[in-house]
């Protein structure tokens, strides 16, 4: 009779046990779908300027006019409530310089002209914010020397901003956080023209 108990135990504790092991099996592949989904969605960013790694024009940094260069990205996504854009400077010392930023880009717009005007706040209800100049506006490169990176960062939001003009990137990030659907990045090098002596 032991032995009979034994039999019949083995056929229905291996029922529990594949069950358990499709059960899991099934679970882990809902997390790795979650985890997929949740990814931020790319997209791109380019300029008629100069092309992805290469040397911005002086045309747009301190050595010449110092306008902002022309921009221009794609659409995809649906549900974009309006777009951000951070210029900054990793190569500096101590923490990346700021040069532009820019929220509240309408989401129906794929084009930033050139020489962007410097207003805080303007009739589409685009705003700028705060630079490490103490600006509001574009701020050219201007390395003190050497070969710096410029980094255009351009931020496709599910919500519109709820910030005052003149705010500084720190406080865009935070306003930012949870509500990017996608980013992209272009960015271009600038070097100081060397001035001589006549």
């Amino acid at each position: 009779m032991p032995m009979q108990r034994l039999n019949l135990c083995f056929p229905m504790c291996s029922i529990v046990w594949l069950a358990l092991l499709l059960s899991s099996c099934n679970g882990g592949n809902v997390q790795a779908t979650r985890t997929e989904t949740s990814s931020v969605i790319p997209f791109s960013l380019t300029s008629p300027a100069f092309i992805q790694g290469s040397m911005i024009p002086a045309l747009y940094a301190c050595d010449s006019t110092n306008i902002s260069p022309e921009l221009h990205w794609n659409r995809p996504f649906t549900t974009v409530a309006a777009f951000a854009l951070i210029m900054d400077d990793p190569d500096v010392p101590t923490q990346p310089w700021v040069h532009w930023l820019v929220y509240n880009i309408p989401a129906t717009d794929t084009v930033l002209p050139m020489h962007f005007p410097m207003d805080s706040v303007l009739t589409n209800g685009t705003k700028q914010g705060l630079t490490s100049f103490r600006i509001t506006g574009y701020g050219g490169p201007c390395p003190p020397d050497g070969v710096h990176r410029y980094y255009f960062k351009l931020y496709a939001l599910d919500t519109k901003i709820n910030l005052p003009s003149c705010d500084t990137k720190s406080q865009l990030l935070n306003a930012m956080n949870g509500h990017i659907l996608g980013e992209a990045d272009l960015m271009g090098k600038y070097t100081r023209k060397k001035l001589t002596n006549k």
